[in-house]
């Protein structure tokens, strides 16, 4: 049996390509009629429409923000192009008439001496020690030795001999001399013979001759005397000048030796009324050093003193390797408060040959082009390049570049560039203490 003819619209959709679902489907297998669905191709065409709108909104936007931010960077370069920087300053000062420099230096001895003996024997008596002060003059010690005495003794008693062939050969030269008187105008008148005149003569000029070499010996036997007795004299070592003994290397007893190469050395003797101080200055400071240029001693075991000095004497040629003068400075020391052989430093107030200005650290720049500073002139910047002579940290000295009183930029930017327009701030108020 056809069921189609019980169902006539089973299966059958209301339009072509529209089914219909079979959730539609009643219990008895029937569609009903008002459960079939229309066709939606107006919904896809209204989600197309969105879309396109969607994407040309999103072109639009996206142009109109690339052309916001165009503008933008157009307006900030300008707004750059014409900015006026505003720059902190300090003035370039001339640096003062004298230049202060420090350096190290040690102290020493205005006067030291190392004591030989000048006798040899042995040491019978010492009269100082170490740190003994001693004026010139005072015995330090003796030296015995028997020895020189009989040597003096016998050199004496050479002496007296030596005098006493002198009266000798003076009373045979006297008698010459009478006997010539007496026979030359016999000769003369023929009384005499020639022979024995000449004889006469003669034996006057001989014995004049020995009175000469009398007392020729005399004389070199007193000065053999004296020489023995100078020896005699060194048994007594005194001090040659003031001073203090720093060393000591003799005792009672000991057996010295008078050498010029290998004698004993008794004491070392430092006279420190005056301390002495070398220094190296070099060749840039050099030039302001002369006799009287003022100095102050420093002893950092001693905070709070200062020990007044002056250059007193100074090297005419700087050291070739170093390239330094050498500088003696005097420094008083009466209290004795200074001893030698300590380190200090000397500051130096030297008065300057060559001009030199003081530049802030901060306005210095340093780039590929060397050293630098900005200077401001009528709102402008100005680069110059300068020669630095010293580093002090906060302060740097140039001999080139700027003048006193010119105004330089204080942590200049790196984009400076010269001619470029500034404007300066006013210094900050200074602070009340």
């Amino acid at each position: 049996m056809n069921d189609s003819r019980q169902y006539p619209d089973a299966g059958v959709a209301d339009e072509p390509g529209e089914p219909y679902e079979l959730g539609d489907l009643r219990a008895d297998g029937a569609i009903p009629t008002g459960s079939r669905k229309p066709r939606r191709l107006g919904g896809a065409r209204f989600l197309a429409t969105g879309a396109v709108l969607v994407l040309g909104g999103a072109v639009g936007f996206g142009v109109w923000q690339h052309l916001s931010l165009h503008a933008q960077v157009i307006a900030a370069a300008e707004q750059r192009q014409s900015f006026v920087p505003s720059v902190r300053t300090a003035a370039v000062r001339a640096s003062d008439d004298t230049l202060t420099v420090t350096w190290p230096g040690t102290t020493e001895a205005f006067e030291q001496a190392n004591i030989y003996a000048r006798a040899s024997g042995y040491i019978s008596r010492r009269e100082v020690d170490i740190g003994s002060r001693v004026s010139a003059g005072q015995l330090l010690v003796e030296i015995t030795a028997p020895e020189l005495d009989h040597q003096i003794s016998q050199a004496q008693a050479t002496l007296t001999q030596m005098q006493a062939s002198l009266q000798q050969a003076g009373a045979n030269r006297d008698l010459a001399q009478a006997t010539w008187d007496r026979d030359r105008p016999l000769v003369q008148k023929g009384w005499v013979t020639p022979q024995q005149g000449d004889t006469d003569r003669l034996n006057l000029q001989a014995r004049e001759a020995a009175v000469a070499v009398a007392q020729a010996n005399i004389a070199a036997q007193e000065a053999q005397l004296r020489v023995l007795r100078q020896q005699k004299a060194y048994q007594r070592v005194v001090a040659p000048f003031d001073g203090v003994i720093t060393r000591r290397n003799i005792d009672v007893g000991d057996l010295v030796e008078a050498d010029a190469a290998s004698g004993t050395m008794l004491f070392t003797l430092m006279h420190s009324d005056t301390v002495r101080i070398q220094l190296y200055v070099p060749q840039d400071e050099a030039f302001g050093i002369t006799p009287g240029v003022e100095a102050v001693v420093r002893v950092p075991e001693l905070p709070g003193r200062e020990f007044p000095g002056t250059v007193t004497r100074i090297a005419d040629a700087l050291q070739p390797g170093t390239r330094t003068l050498l500088t003696e400075i005097d420094v008083p020391n009466p209290d004795h408060a200074l001893p030698p052989g300590i380190y200090c430093s000397v500051e130096l107030k030297i008065p300057r040959k060559t001009p030199s200005l003081i530049v802030p650290s901060e306005a210095i720049i340093f780039n590929r082009d060397g050293l630098s500073v900005a200077v401001v002139e009528n709102g402008v910047a100005r680069i110059r390049r300068v020669t630095l002579v010293r580093d002090f940290g906060t302060t740097v000295e140039v001999s080139a570049g700027v003048k006193d009183g010119d105004q330089v930029i204080l942590n200049p930017a790196v984009d400076l560039t010269d001619g470029r327009e500034l404007k300066i701030l006013p210094s900050a108020p200074a602070r009340r203490s």
